[in-house]
């Protein structure tokens, strides 16, 4: 199987960020499934912050889901408790159901740490079934991926 590549151009969406006590192993390092949930909070800062359409009311008021459906992660080097981090992200394809998103864990020292890429597909809260992304959050996406603007 092939490596994992970042995309060499693309908005990209940083958040610094500190490994904790909570997300390691009792070796010290990064546990890996830990990596998902801050790849899941980075996507989320990305709704609130850079897109501006607040998350929570994606999937409470609205009931708009936005499950991972196809998931590739590349673990380079480890973290350790106490390290700086800056996690990324950058919209591969904005498809009419479905988002590929790169993701990316790099330390201060500038190794990746982790890379994946993933494919959300937006759905019902109420069937569960694929639903065409909303007019709105596609209008917000197309316009930061246009901007081309790092935040």
């Amino acid at each position: 199987m092939a490596a994992l590549t970042w995309p060499e151009n693309g908005a990209v969406f940083r958040v610094a960020t500190r490994i904790r006590f909570a997300q390691c192993d009792p070796a010290g390092i990064v546990f890996y499934p830990q990596y998902l949930v801050l790849f899941q909070s980075l996507v989320e800062d990305w709704f609130n912050e850079a897109l501006h359409y607040p998350y929570a009311q994606m999937l409470g008021p609205e009931r708009t889901g936005l499950p991972i459906v196809h998931l590739a992660c590349d673990f380079r080097a480890i973290a350790r408790m106490g390290d700086a981090v800056q996690l990324e992200l950058v919209v591969q394809r904005l498809g009419s159901r479905s988002l590929s998103l790169a993701l990316r864990c790099v330390g201060d020292d500038g190794a990746v740490r982790v890379l994946a890429h993933q494919v959300l597909v937006f759905t019902s809260l109420d069937s569960h079934e694929a639903i065409r992304i909303p007019p709105a959050i596609q209008a917000c996406i197309a316009q930061w991926m246009a901007a081309d603007g790092a935040v």
